[in-house]
């Protein structure tokens, strides 16, 4: 049973989305991926919002652009948490996006993660997840320790040359 619902309201969010995949499967979290449009077939996400608890979705991960509904508009159904990415837009780089999601009405809350985060998204969910789940803690505590460590590598490799000759 997924964990975590991914829903997108189009094709073009996919290379976002799928970096919040990544580090689901990287992490053993199981998680269902969807593509729909709140706008253009409402009844078909009134029934997702409607049915993700009963699936066993404990977290929604939203990703949306422009009027960016979609995050909110699962926050306003789903009773668990809702975590929204405002994707990157042409008209206005994504700060319409961020803000759509961001400025949500009291009693609505959508936690929001960066213009095209989708990443930290992925990690957000996990997090949420672990505070009742002690392997994908320390599944996330070893992923933070491989990250320490690829910063101390770096950092090893420019003592060793010398910033000049960084590469």
């Amino acid at each position: 049973m997924a964990k975590v619902g991914i829903v997108m309201g189009s094709d073009s969010d996919m290379p976002v989305m799928k970096k919040a995949a990544d580090i689901l499967d990287r992490l053993g979290v199981s998680y269902e991926m969807r593509i729909i449009s709140a706008h253009r077939e409402p009844d078909v996400f009134f029934e997702y919002a409607r049915t993700a608890e009963e699936k066993g979705f404990k977290v929604i991960i939203a990703g949306a652009g422009m009027a960016a509904h979609l995050p909110g508009m699962c926050a306003a159904i789903f009773p668990m948490p809702v975590i929204g990415i405002p994707m990157h837009t042409t008209s206005l780089g994504g700060r319409d996006s961020l803000y759509s999601i961001v400025q949500m009405p009291g009693g609505i809350p959508v936690a929001t993660v960066a213009i095209n985060g989708g990443l930290n998204a992925g990690l957000l969910a996990a997090k949420i997840l672990a505070v009742s789940d002690q392997e994908l803690l320390g599944r996330l505590k070893e992923y933070q320790q491989e990250l320490k460590e690829q910063v101390e590598k770096k950092d090893a490799r420019l003592q060793e040359s010398g910033w000049k000759n960084y590469e």
